[in-house]
């Protein structure tokens, strides 16, 4: 994701976002169940903020007029320079490692959200198999339309470096 854009929160994207991960509870959903709950209205699913990618303009997996689409499945990483791997020594390998989310309150529809990133920590370790491995955080904070913190994501990718040609 790309720093400083900002997004809707729809109720009809938070329904989609339920369903599409297979989450039926109807505080998600249903004004009149939702109202009778502790929390009293309709709330987003917990990790709903993922789906802030489809409102960034330079998400990367994003189609873009005139520029092959790495999401077409074309080569197994959607990209014309896929690992084949078994490449050439000293090659790197990067994936993703974990997903941290920090709620200072919920998500509800009528939200508007404005996301920023920055680096967080980063390391190296060396791997069991040889090679060493890089690691990255980045720092993804979610603010609402009065610049109230409303969830802080932290994830960290791994960039493997292979020295023994694996």
């Amino acid at each position: 994701m790309s720093t400083g854009f900002s997004f809707p929160v729809e109720a009809g994207h938070v329904a989609q976002f339920a369903h599409a991960v297979g989450d039926p509870n109807p505080i998600y959903l249903d004004a009149a169940y939702a109202n009778a709950t502790e929390v009293g209205h309709v709330i987003a699913p917990p990790t709903f903020t993922m789906a802030a990618a489809h409102f960034d303009p330079h998400w990367p997996l994003r189609p873009q007029p005139g520029q092959p689409w790495r999401g077409s499945g074309r080569t197994s990483s959607g990209t014309a320079d896929a690992d084949t791997r078994g490449g050439a020594a000293g090659q790197s390998v990067g994936l993703h490692a974990e997903q941290h989310f920090e709620y200072h309150r919920h998500l509800r529809p009528g939200d508007f959200l404005t996301v920023t990133e920055h680096p967080g920590r980063s390391w190296v370790k060396e791997g069991k198999r040889g090679g060493l491995m890089h690691f990255t955080e980045v720092i993804t904070e979610y603010t609402d339309q009065e610049g109230a913190p409303v969830v802080t994501a932290r994830r960290v990718g791994v960039r493997i470096e292979r020295t023994d040609g694996e």
